[in-house]
């Protein structure tokens, strides 16, 4: 019976080898992203049927050893001849104790470094690979992945079914790796079949399954190791091999689940549960069991509710059902997954994204932000610098030639952009990344017109011509790729110079507003002054006419007085003297205190008191009671 097992084992080991040859050649000819995988997994699966069939000659070797020294031992009745080292006399078990001891764990560890190794390349490549299942070769790779997975699987359950019958322990790895390897082709074949089907990524997606399965085999393999370190060695108790996957036999053998659980059971209660008629009944009826779960998961998928504000593009086999390409908001029916797929988009919803810098749930709670403060990861924009018409374009340099100021300044700004999808279809269709190449459109939209304006226009008055235009150019550009959404809001907020050159900037603004306030200063003074100097002309001219004219009147009447006097003179001489003596009396005693003798006839004598008199002013006070 053990070398049938050997036979066993030996046929499964060039089965193994034939068919990874041939794997290999079909991966190459077919595209599959799963098929290099698929064969990564074989490869592991010669290996280690390679290492479990030399192993299992070694310990036969090493049975027939025994039979044949017990043979000689009871022929000869000596024991002279057995009484050399025990090392001597058995070189068939010291081979096989020195290949456990070394040989078994270095295999593990390149088992290991191949699984990781294996995962990480297939990872990368299916990451970086363009390519796919070529069309015209699809049918041939599905047919030899088929014949694979027949052969693999009617081998490998052959092999378990004896390996568990007979409890053959180093038949098992082998046979494992050899079923779960049918399910692997299998499962290859099924990646073609859904390409055929018009669904190309699923071949992706299960070189992705294949990535994590050798992750997995990986991670196992490296903890059996850890635990191999510190496992208790018993004289004389046969250890299961290190390299036994329990994953993979789990994958070949699921309803070792169902055994496991079983004992689990048992030992719990302490009684035979497994032999109970529930458990019976359940264990004859699991496969029913999961498909009948099956069943009702792929009818779940015939029922699609689309929510309000959404609508859904419907597909059959990857491409668009022309009878009913949009589904409205309520409830639909529509054939299970994988022939149709509904996939909802937000239509009536208002979508946002930022350019520029992204706020922050920190930098939206705090009102108020200085220029100095980093808000958040900011981008810098480059921004027209219009240098204002008093400053000249031409600063002294060493050279003597002139320095330019910079046409260009730099400016951080966030800018939220507020859309709507309007049309499903083109939005879903016409274009690859939807929102991350309308966000793109906008940032380069920015750009161009930022690089065309005024950094103080910007800063001060222009943000709301900025918004429109801005608005403007991005839903042309929108509309010119099809995007099929509605530019409804662009917003300019947050603009600042770059947190390292704030404080500059503000420095250079403070200078400016000074400047324009000293020229106000200056120019209102001199306003001032030059409406104060032509006041005083304009008065000292007025002043000047208004004399000339007086003069000239007192001259003209006096001219014409002397007329009037002469003819006056020429009537009456004396009375003229006379009254122009009285004239010229009252005229020169005018300021003189004057006293009047009415009486002519008595001799008065008049007396003066030349001392000062009090001001009249400071007799005649109005005096009033104070209240």
């Amino acid at each position: 019976m053990e070398r049938n097992v050997q036979k066993n084992a030996l046929v499964n080991l060039a089965a193994a080898a034939a068919i990874l040859v041939a794997a290999l050649v079909v991966t190459t000819y077919a595209g599959s992203l799963a098929a290099p995988g698929a064969t990564i997994f074989l490869g592991l699966g010669v290996l280690v049927t390679f290492v479990s069939w030399f192993q299992m000659r070694l310990e036969e070797n090493e049975r027939l050893e025994k039979l044949e020294v017990e043979e000689l031992a009871r022929a000869r009745g000596e024991t002279a001849l057995f009484e050399s080292k025990e090392a001597e006399l058995f070189p068939a078990q010291r081979a096989r104790a020195q290949f456990e001891k070394f040989f078994v764990p270095g295999f593990c560890v390149l088992l290991l470094a191949l699984e990781a190794g294996g995962a990480w390349w297939l990872w990368r490549w299916t990451g970086r690979a363009t390519g796919g299942i070529v069309a015209a070769r699809a049918l041939a790779s599905l047919s030899f992945f088929a014949i694979f997975a027949l052969v693999l699987f009617l081998l490998g359950r052959f092999s378990v079914t004896v390996a568990r019958l007979e409890n053959h322990r180093l038949l098992r790895p082998g046979a494992n790796f050899l079923l779960a390897g049918a399910y692997v082709c299998f499962v290859t074949a099924g990646g073609i079949v859904a390409f055929e089907a018009e669904a190309p990524r699923v071949d992706f997606y299960i070189a992705r399954v294949f990535c994590a399965l050798l992750g997995l085999l990986a991670a196992e393999m490296l903890i059996t190791l850890l635990l191999e370190i510190y496992r208790p060695r018993i004289k004389g108790q046969v250890a299961r091999p290190t390299y036994d996957s329990r994953l993979v036999g789990l994958l070949a053998q699921p309803e070792s689940l169902v055994t496991a659980a079983a004992q689990a059971l048992d030992y719990q209660f302490g009684f035979k549960v497994s032999e109970t008629w529930f458990f019976q009944l359940l264990q004859r009826s699991l496969p029913v069991l999961l498909l009948a779960q099956l069943a009702a998961l792929l009818l779940s998928t015939c029922f699609v509710f689309v929510e309000p504000g959404q609508e859904a593009i419907l597909e059959r086999f990857g491409r668009l059902d022309t009878a009913r390409p949009v589904l409205d908001p309520g409830a639909h029916l529509k054939w299970p997954w994988p022939i149709e797929q509904a996939y909802p988009y937000r239509t009536a919803q208002i979508q946002t994204f930022d350019v520029g810098f992204t706020p922050t749930a920190q930098s939206e709670r705090e009102k108020t932000i200085l220029w100095s403060v980093a808000h958040t990861k900011e981008v810098n924009f480059l921004v027209g610098n219009v240098p204002p018409a008093t400053i000249t374009n031409q600063l002294p340099s060493a050279a003597g030639g002139g320095l330019k100021i910079a046409p260009l300044g730099l400016i951080d700004v966030s800018i939220p952009v507020q859309f709507q999808i309007t049309n499903v279809l083109d939005w879903a269709y016409k274009n690859a990344g939807q929102t991350n190449l309308l966000q793109e459109l906008a940032t380069r939209e920015v750009v161009r017109y930022l690089a065309g304006a005024d950094l103080n226009s910007v800063l001060s008055h222009q943000r709301l011509e900025m918004a429109r235009v801005l608005r403007q150019r991005i839903q042309r550009e929108a509309d010119a790729r099809r995007l099929g959404v509605k530019i409804l809001f662009v917003g300019v907020q947050d603009i600042h110079p770059p947190v390292k050159v704030a404080p500059d900037y503000e420095q250079v603004v403070s200078a400016e507003q000074e400047r324009i306030a000293t020229n106000n200063f200056a120019k209102a003074d001199a306003i001032r002054t030059n409406a104060l100097a032509d006041a005083a002309a304009f008065t000292t001219v007025a002043g000047a006419e208004a004399a000339r004219h007086q003069i000239e009147a007192a001259e003209f009447a006096r001219a014409d007085l002397f007329t009037n006097q002469i003819a006056a003179f020429d009537a009456a001489p004396s009375v003229y003297r006379q009254r122009a003596y009285f004239r010229m009396f009252a005229d020169a005693t005018a300021n003189a205190r004057k006293y009047i003798l009415l009486a002519t006839n008595t001799r008065d004598v008049v007396v003066f008191d030349l001392e000062d008199k009090i001001r009249e002013d400071l007799l005649n006070l109005n005096v009033t009671n104070s209240p």
